[in-house]
């Protein structure tokens, strides 16, 4: 018989968030593909006034309509309370959805009274070494899970940079639904591009930068190293300052609420650039777990080259063909005209990357069988 397995995600108040809401589908799908059905959990936090509830009830469904996972949501407060019926109207029943699976695979750290429901969970961590810090400093708790997972390689391993936290940690690579995700051609004079929260914070101390903005302010000038247009979709509003100073440098600024606020805008966005070109934020190449965007493998399955920053050694992540993982700017400026120079032969690598070793159903089907066993 096949596993049921509901997927605990974190969209609810972000209906805008189409290359988050890429994360989880890349897991439902793959999951769906290899026999599995599909529950979509998701946190509904504070809830707030039903008419906001069933607004963003509705537009959740929408987004989910298109890979037929509109009927698969479950609806849950933050704590486990019971919501009002009047509040979970169109959604499937949350003890149902709980007795029929084997299994919550959770993006969400909290929950422990969700999570008790369910006869197994498994955490499935994507901010590796920046989650491990936070909990040990105490600035949230971690719920009780049967399995934990992570995309970080160091995770739990000796000589790592960060706690453990005293539990397991189970690698796994993150996930694109590669065959929702086909390789595309794009303009030869496409831009490389990436999506960014650009204030966003790893929010560990007060004492250092640790924003995206960060990152990428040792590579303000590139532009003026490259003839390769380079383009960032922002979470910004017009007239920002920061917007004008990263134009003067000769960056390319787009709204990120404007093409990729749906998955199919970001999907859309992504396949008609050149490649990426992006920064992490500090705290991920600082703590070294070899972590990588699931937005970078998106441009990878479809068939980008994708230039991004060094995270820490790797057992597979290459440095270059495909992809090219970078300390300066000189890198990045040299593998800007090494992927120029033999463009389709690095887009053929991406895609090859992307289905070795990131492929949704050869990644969710190794969770699991580890998760299950």
């Amino acid at each position: 018989m096949s596993p049921t397995v509901c997927l605990g995600s974190e969209m609810f108040d972000y209906p805008e968030g189409g290359g988050l809401l890429w994360q989880y589908l890349n897991w439902a799908l793959g999951l769906r593909q290899i026999g599995c059905r599909v529950r979509w959990l998701e946190n509904g936090g504070a809830l707030g006034p039903l008419e906001r509830v069933r607004s963003l009830t509705k537009a959740l469904k929408e987004r989910l309509a298109p890979y037929g996972l509109e009927d698969a949501v479950a609806l849950s407060s933050w704590n486990g309370s019971p919501l009002r019926v009047e509040m979970t109207e169109g959604c499937l029943d949350l003890d149902a959805a709980a007795a029929e699976a084997d299994l919550l695979l959770n993006f969400h750290t909290g929950m422990d009274d969700v999570n008790a429901r369910f006869r197994r969970s498994a955490l499935l961590d994507t901010d590796p070494g920046v989650r491990q810090v936070c909990v040990n400093a105490g600035r949230f708790k971690l719920a009780r899970h049967d399995l934990y997972f992570t995309i970080g390689e160091t995770v739990g391993k000796s000589g790592a940079l960060f706690p453990d936290l005293g539990l397991r940690w189970i690698y796994t690579p993150p996930c694109v639904a590669t065959e929702y995700w086909p390789k595309r051609s794009s303009p030869i004079d496409a831009p490389f591009t990436s999506i960014v929260h650009w204030w966003s914070s790893a929010g560990l101390t007060q004492d250092e930068p640790e924003d995206k903005r960060s990152g990428f302010m040792p590579f303000l000038d590139l532009p003026k190293r490259s003839a390769r247009p380079l383009e960032l979709a922002l979470d910004l509003e017009d007239g920002d300052p920061e917007q004008e100073r990263l134009r003067q440098h000769g960056w390319l600024v787009r709204k990120a609420q404007v093409v990729a606020s749906t998955p199919w805008d970001y999907q859309h966005y992504i396949q008609n650039s050149r490649g990426e070109f992006s920064c992490c934020k500090p705290p991920y190449a600082r703590l070294q777990t070899a972590w990588v965007s699931d937005r970078s493998i998106c441009y990878l399955a479809s068939g980008k080259p994708v230039i991004v920053q060094h995270t820490g050694p790797s057992s597979y992540l290459p440095d270059r063909e495909g992809m090219f993982r970078f300390k300066t700017i000189e890198e990045v400026t040299s593998a800007l005209d090494e992927i120029s120079s033999n463009y389709e032969e690095h887009c053929e690598a991406a895609r090859r990357l992307a289905e070795n070793h990131f492929d949704s159903k050869k990644v969710a089907a190794a969770l699991l069988e580890k998760a299950l066993r």
